[in-house]
């Protein structure tokens, strides 16, 4: 199997069914396995999923588990050489997973990769080269983790010599709505860690990915549409509780004992913390 496509859904039908139909469309000349976790959606989800794509794996959650354990049961069943995640509020183009692959191929030391993200008005998401939202940016600069990731470029960002958008360039973190990941060097880093809820499992993989001596790459080559559709309402309890828990956890999991980027995995310090 090449490529293994996952997609965690929590109450997303109708954008849901636009991403499965045009990852169908893009992975035609692929030989791939399609994954869809529903984490309890009570929006009729689990009825289209029945009616329309009934010959693909489908896993359901009777309650909530989160992105990060959601992804974790599908990586524990796929078989591709290479995992796709997708958020369930994108639509890949044609011809984008085979370049995605392509480059996967010709750079081995590819641990992982995303792509160009735009907005359906065609604007460009500046995350889709440094995976990181403004106040994530903000937080890594306060705690002075920011130093640690210099391919992510969050000082002096109007240097000539940086990443542009269409501009291919070795990156720290990647962005979990489109991340392509090599099953082998999952299989090293281990998967997500689910203490990350709903927001930064995406970065802390990442960067486990570079501590144990692979690259991650942003790849402007191709491009998917991403509707930044939220998960929760934004400055809600469950906001606030997740998104700035995330960043309490990823804190005290690495400033404890900051590990070194080198090759192989450096002992991490481990905590029965969780936020939920």
């Amino acid at each position: 199997m090449k490529l293994s496509l996952i997609v965690v859904n929590h109450n997303n039908c109708l954008l849901l069914k636009q991403t499965l139909n045009s990852l169908i469309n893009a992975a035609k000349d692929i030989d791939y396995e399609l994954f869809i976790v529903d984490n309890a959606s009570a929006d009729g989800s689990l009825a289209m999923l029945k009616n329309d794509f009934s010959g693909f794996h489908v896993i359901s959650n009777e309650t909530d588990l989160g992105i990060a354990k959601a992804n974790n049961q599908a990586l524990q069943l796929c078989s591709g050489e290479y995992v796709l995640l997708v958020n369930p509020d994108t639509i890949c183009i044609n011809g984008s997973l085979d370049k995605m692959i392509s480059f996967m191929d010709a750079h081995t030391d590819t641990g992982g990769m995303d792509i160009r993200m735009i907005t359906p008005k065609g604007r460009f998401l500046p995350e889709s080269k440094h995976g990181l939202t403004k106040p994530w940016i903000t937080f890594f600069k306060f705690i002075g983790f920011a130093k640690h990731l210099s391919k992510t470029r969050l000082y002096n960002r109007n240097r000539k010599d940086w990443v542009e958008e269409f501009q291919i360039a070795e990156v720290d973190l990647l962005n979990g709505a489109c991340m392509m990941l090599r099953r082998s060097v999952l299989n090293e880093t281990g998967f997500f860690d689910e203490r990350f809820f709903m927001y930064g499992y995406d970065i802390d993989l990442s960067y486990r990915i570079r501590l144990a001596g692979y690259k991650n790459f942003y790849f402007p080559k191709t491009y998917i549409i991403n509707f930044e559709s939220q998960p929760v309402a934004k400055f809600s309890w469950n906001y606030i509780k997740y998104f700035y828990g995330a960043m309490f956890i990823f804190a005290f999991k690495y400033l404890l004992k900051m590990p070194e980027v080198k090759l192989g995995i450096p002992q991490l310090f481990h905590s029965s913390y969780e936020v939920k």
